[in-house]
């Protein structure tokens, strides 16, 4: 049962980010034939620095990728002092930034502005966008995204 609600979740998920319109039954159908077996051991993710990526930045660690989930992932990133992992950019994916901790400077289609935890800043698909740390402390933060 927890399965065919997780399904569901997934689904209105798609259905919402991605087009806008909610089709459960569609969706559910689809991701039954591609996705694991979901037990409570595989769909908690607790963060432990020693299975983050590093980069030169920062570094990032994935608590839902996408090969779990068939589209959905979640990934905190941390990047160092007064800067980013890399400039503004533009995909043809939605998706959401959730500030953790730090300032965060936002870039959407030629404007910016700054915030701090508890912010989150969406990116529409086709649109150039960036974040990057404004502070001398590290910036952490979310990614959420479907693709």
């Amino acid at each position: 049962m927890r399965k065919v609600y997780f399904l569901i979740v997934i689904a209105f998920i798609e259905g919402v980010v991605m087009s806008n319109s909610i089709k459960p039954k569609a969706a559910v159908a689809k991701y039954k034939s591609v996705l694991p077996e979901y037990t409570i051991e595989n769909c908690v993710s607790q963060f432990t620095r020693d299975k983050a990526v590093t980069t030169d930045k920062g570094f990032y660690y994935w608590f839902v990728e996408k090969k779990f989930t068939s589209n959905l992932n979640v990934k905190m990133s941390e990047v160092g002092g007064n800067s980013a992992n890399h400039p503004p950019h533009v995909h043809n994916e939605a998706e959401v930034f959730y500030i953790l901790e730090g300032t965060a400077k936002f870039y959407l289609n030629g404007e910016s502005t700054t915030a701090g935890p508890n912010s989150t800043f969406y990116c529409p698909p086709d649109i150039p966008h960036g974040i990057s740390n404004a502070g001398d402390g590290p910036l952490r933060y979310l990614v959420i995204k479907n693709n």
